[in-house]
């Protein structure tokens, strides 16, 4: 089968974040699928236009289209794309992310079903999502967010020390500011405590980093910055606790990845999170913005080592459940029947006066 995954892919470039599609556009690539994939281009106007033209230049080779859609601007994007596909008449699947994307339907009804109208099929990587979407009448598959779980090597916890970390961008949605009054927090009663804040800024950093002086935490929290997969995995290994402090969340993959590597998660309970982790088995969740429970509930790990044992091994069972050799099996067979009900070859649109070098 030949396939067409279209997306932000920008962590084909050094310091990005790798997205669920490039994941996906590589790995299918491995079990033999033809794939074309795009887009890498860092400026959103020109990544549009290349969106654009490799779907039109390749309109004879591929035989179906999976999209990346996320609320905001880039429901442009999926605008732009779903048109040119539904005109091709090429089969297309919509892949759904975002925390925010039932808020922005609701803000923005028409356009996104006119967008997700445009879909043979729509997958989910949670059920957050299916409800949340629920209102706009189309059926929705789940099919999880995928972690090579075999690159993580797992180290189950027990006995810990408070060394906590902290990985996403700093950015407001994500809430860096709960991490540090947690960690202060959790100082008045382990002064060794420390934390690690990592991940691309988005403007926040120095006021983090001003938030920690001023707390008296300069020499408690380390900011290593963006990591790559080899740097993500010596940090995560070195710590003994996952915080993810966000105010609006899916499935998201860090969580998935801090579980694969064994470590203990504390969360807040926003969007998809309590879909993804169960309080007390594999995970551990509190409400947005409660600092005190957080900073409880580190205390209870550090205090109760059967506790973080139960929450570090289910934890890595959770992961399992997104590793490729789970997923592969559920894209397979979606692959299988979008093919089957496949309508008969048509005579492609003639875009060639847009992509004729003459």
């Amino acid at each position: 089968m030949r396939l067409c995954v279209v997306g932000n892919l920008l962590g084909r470039n050094a310091g990005y974040v790798t997205s669920q599609g490039q994941i996906l556009a590589d790995l299918l690539s491995k079990e033999g699928y033809t794939v074309i994939s795009c887009s890498s281009k860092i400026n959103k106007l020109w990544r549009l236009l290349d969106i654009v033209w490799t779907v039109l230049w390749n309109r004879k080779n591929f035989d179906v289209l999976i999209l990346e859609v996320y609320s905001g601007l880039n429901i442009f994007m999926s605008e732009t794309v779903s048109f040119f596909g539904r005109i091709l008449g090429v089969p297309m699947i919509f892949v759904l992310h975002g925390g925010n994307l039932p808020a922005f339907s609701k803000k923005y009804p028409r356009s996104v079903k006119r967008v997700l109208a445009r879909a043979d099929i729509l997958v989910a990587p949670s059920t957050f999502l299916v409800r949340g979407l629920k209102h706009l009448g189309f059926p929705i598959r789940v099919i999880p967010n995928i972690v090579e779980v075999d690159n993580y090597l797992c180290r189950f916890r027990s006995k810990i020390e408070p060394r906590l970390i902290w990985m996403r961008s700093f950015h407001p949605i994500y809430n860096p500011q709960m991490a540090v009054k947690v960690l202060k927090s959790v100082r008045n009663s382990h002064p060794d405590a420390s934390l690690v804040m990592a991940g691309l800024d988005k403007g926040l950093e120095p006021e983090i980093k001003k938030m920690a002086a001023d707390l008296g935490l300069q020499d408690a929290i380390r900011f290593p910055g963006f990591l790559n997969h080899e740097e993500k995995i010596k940090e995560f290994s070195e710590a003994d606790i996952y915080l993810n402090t966000n105010r609006i969340d899916n499935m998201p993959v860090a969580v998935v990845e801090a579980c694969a590597i064994g470590l203990p998660v504390i969360a807040t309970a926003v969007g998809g999170l309590s879909d993804l982790l169960e309080d007390g088995t594999n995970g551990m969740l509190v409400a947005d913005e409660d600092v005190d429970g957080m900073a409880n509930a580190v205390n209870s790990l550090l205090q109760d080592p059967e506790l973080t044992k139960k929450l570090s091994k289910n934890g890595r069972l959770l992961a399992e459940l997104s590793s490729w050799k789970a997923v592969r099996i559920c894209w397979d067979e979606l692959f299988a029947e979008i093919m089957k009900t496949k309508p008969q070859e048509q005579t492609p649109k003639d875009f060639s006066f847009l992509t004729s070098n003459k």
